[in-house]
């Protein structure tokens, strides 16, 4: 009758996901909550990343293969001797997030639009092809 069932510690808990290739795990830095989608729409491939408190300008986006490098430095806001501070979490630092894409991409043709604390980047998908490529961030 009974067999030998093999025993999953992991399983249970999602933990084997950290050992697949495609899982990219984020590394927040400065207190930043960097939950991305990615989907696919009308042909292009879609990334919108949560990066509030930051300005266009300070956000660096490029493609290396299939990956999509997501990075900025927020400054520090100088501290005011006048303001008695009861709590002061909002920090300076950097970020940097890659996230795999599910197919090749047109990085040349990428538009990258960033509203109210959330990072969208529209890329039309392509055939495989390698390179880097750097994108200018609109607000």
């Amino acid at each position: 009758m009974g067999g030998l069932i093999r025993w999953r510690p992991f399983s249970d808990f999602g933990l084997e996901r950290f050992f697949d290739e495609d899982f990219a795990l984020p590394i927040p830095r400065g207190g930043l909550d960097l939950a991305t989608d990615v989907y696919e729409e009308g042909g292009n491939v879609v990334v919108k990343m949560n990066a509030p408190g930051f300005e266009a300008e300070e956000i660096d986006i490029s493609f290396e293969g299939n990956y999509l490098k997501v990075s900025g430095q927020r400054k520090e806001e100088k501290e005011e001797k006048n303001k008695n501070y009861y709590c002061k979490e909002i920090r300076a630092g950097s970020f940097e997030r890659m996230v795999r894409l599910p197919s090749a991409v047109k990085a040349d043709k990428a538009e990258a639009e960033y509203r109210n604390g959330v990072l969208k980047i529209t890329v039309p998908k392509d055939e495989p092809k390698g390179g880097k490529i750097k994108v200018k961030v609109k607000s």
